[in-house]
């Protein structure tokens, strides 16, 4: 798998407000480790969008990968021309941020937000131009991710695209690892 679609819940869902939340060293560590496997596995390119949340988290962990993964490759793809535009100023600031980061950065549609149209046509180029997916989705907790995670069910049945999936209960055992490392450090 070269080409490596990341996606998932946004940060309100999954609750965590702010770069400080204690959760989010967790979601990081979880994505760095599914990130880390498919580097081990031949991918080349983390595409993803700008979404707040797994999006941007992915994409933050995979430009700190590429100090160990210097082949790594980051894209961050864009719906429309004005996405993030009527965002707060600190998370406009934000994407402006990551996308002078990454390697790569264009939107899917050349106009600005007219229709909802529009999100499908990229969810559509997301998985033409992608071998595979990996979303933060719980079937279980609907979010969001449902339509990205219906969608690539429907393109799996006539297309090879494998989808890894990282649930809460996936985090939650990251949590308890987590937990497990800092008292082993600090009974030693």
């Amino acid at each position: 798998m070269d080409r490596l679609w990341l996606t998932g819940y946004r940060s309100y869902e999954m609750n965590v407000y702010g770069d400080s939340d204690p959760k989010l060293p967790i979601i990081k560590e979880t994505l760095k480790n599914q990130l880390i496997q498919a580097l081990d596995n031949g991918m080349t390119w983390l595409i993803s969008g700008g979404e707040l949340g797994t999006e941007q988290w992915g994409l933050e962990v995979g430009i700190a990968l590429k100090a160990d993964y210097p082949d790594l490759q980051t894209s961050l793809m864009t719906p429309f021309t004005d996405f993030g535009s009527r965002w707060q100023e600190d998370n406009q600031g934000k994407l402006s941020a990551l996308k002078a980061q990454v390697d790569f950065t264009a939107s899917v549609s050349q106009a600005p937000y007219q229709k909802p149209a529009q999100l499908s046509g990229y969810t559509q180029f997301m998985l033409q131009h992608t071998d595979g997916a990996l979303l933060l989705y719980d079937p279980e907790v609907e979010g969001k991710p449902k339509f990205q995670y219906a969608a690539i069910q429907r393109y799996q049945e006539n297309h090879d695209y494998p989808l890894t999936l990282i649930t809460l209960e996936d985090l939650e055992e990251e949590a308890r690892n987590l937990a497990d490392q800092q008292n082993d450090y600090f009974q030693n």
